[in-house]
């Protein structure tokens, strides 16, 4: 009887401890870290720029303001993002990845732009392209309803899948390592942009 007990223990202890490591290092033990999640997350980015980030009705938000990103803290190589966003028909976004030099300072000459741009004057590196890397056609649209960006860049390879259909496959590799930025710009000739929303940011290393 005492053996049997001893027995039962030592698996119950065996099968807490596997629950444990599956549980460690975020959504679905994957090692997934979550960013945003609802009214929560601001304090993982640093802010630069002058758009109004917020937290507002379960999402992080910003509709004002001649534009400004939200940093991440943490630099990363190779990786997978997923990202839950609402976008106007007028919003002007997009998520950097792999910004290099001097973080402060976010844009095309230091990182790689998956846009969120429905109405950019050329569409081919709108929502879904990665600009002036890899064309989308046709471009598809995000405004007015719940979207979600999956980014995977791994070595010069970069692949961008929006609503569960893959939108490009880009290669380059000026670019290596350094943190993400969620973008709130202008519009198209200086209209102020839309909101911008995201609901839920999650990272994965690779």
């Amino acid at each position: 009887m005492k053996r049997k007990t001893f027995v039962a223990m030592a698996l119950l202890t065996a099968g807490l401890g596997l629950a444990g490591c599956s549980s460690m290092g975020g959504a679905g033990g994957q090692g997934w870290q979550t960013l945003i999640d609802g009214n929560s997350g601001l304090d993982n980015f640093n802010r630069i720029g002058d758009a109004n980030w917020r937290a507002e009705g379960g999402a992080i938000v910003a509709d004002k303001g001649a534009g400004g990103f939200l940093v991440t803290k943490k630099s990363y190589k190779d990786f997978q993002i997923r990202a839950e966003f609402w976008a106007e028909e007028t919003t002007n976004s997009g998520i950097f990845i792999r910004v290099s030099g001097d973080t402060s300072k976010v844009g095309s000459v230091n990182s790689y732009e998956v846009n969120i741009f429905d109405q950019r004057p050329d569409p081919a590196y709108g929502t879904g392209a990665i600009v002036s890397v890899a064309k989308v056609d046709p471009m598809p649209k995000a405004a007015g309803k719940w979207n979600v960006y999956e980014i995977t860049a791994k070595g010069p390879e970069m692949t961008i899948v929006l609503n569960g259909k893959q939108t490009v496959v880009g290669r380059d590799a000026k670019f290596t390592q350094g943190p993400f930025a969620l973008q709130y710009a202008l519009g198209a000739k200086d209209i102020p942009g839309g909101a911008i929303k995201w609901r839920k940011v999650q990272v994965r290393e690779l």
